[in-house]
């Protein structure tokens, strides 16, 4: 998908593909009936690297990279993530505020011109219930399937959510409500939120 189309969508949903040494994801639009639209994007991570790198696809051919973000530091809880467009320029970054995100998850995203949009938790309820769920005995080995939501802010006006849904399997919609928002920053913030909620 072209960048003048991609930046007229305004929801996108994202899935992660089981598989047994990669996590996938695909990236695509919403129809009007909630249902998978158009693939926009393919990302593949490898598990326990040491130095997070996530390669954005335009198709899971991997054949035309669309964008990516990589760590800055190796190992740092609070490592912030460059996010690069198909030719390696710079277009956000991204980070987890570490200490705010002992009770509830927290990121920055910033976009050059638009400025940091923060995004935390909706329920902070649901956000200590999935801290205890990875201290209990045999559970932490099973995935947390009660749906968590983050909403971003600029200021006090919502500029983009993430909503997972119920269910054992990763599943996102993600929602935009400003239309200055680089849809590739929010896709690789979106991807990030479940390929690095546990760092």
């Amino acid at each position: 998908m072209e960048f003048e189309k991609l930046q007229t969508q305004n929801r996108f949903l994202v899935r992660q593909r089981l598989r047994l040494m990669v996590n996938q994801y695909e990236v695509h639009t919403e129809r009007g009936d909630g249902s998978e639209g158009e693939l926009v994007a393919f990302a593949q991570q490898k598990r326990l690297a040491f130095k997070e790198q996530v390669t954005l696809y335009a198709d899971d051919s991997k054949t035309r990279p669309l964008l990516g973000f990589k760590a800055r530091k190796r190992i740092d809880l609070a490592s912030a993530y460059d996010v690069t467009d198909a030719g390696g320029q710079a277009i956000g970054v991204f980070r987890k505020d570490f200490k705010k995100s002992l009770l509830a998850s927290t990121w920055h995203l910033d976009q050059p011109g638009l400025g940091v949009t923060t995004g935390s938790e909706r329920n902070k309820f649901v956000a200590v219930l999935r801290r205890l769920w990875h201290v209990i005995p045999y559970a932490e080995n099973l995935p947390f399937a009660w749906p968590y939501h983050f909403d971003f802010y600029a200021g006090d006006q919502v500029v983009f959510s993430v909503e997972k849904k119920f269910g054992f399997r990763d599943r996102y919609v993600v929602d935009i409500k400003d239309p200055r928002l680089d849809r590739r920053l929010v896709i690789a913030q979106a991807v990030g939120l479940d390929a690095l909620q546990s760092r």
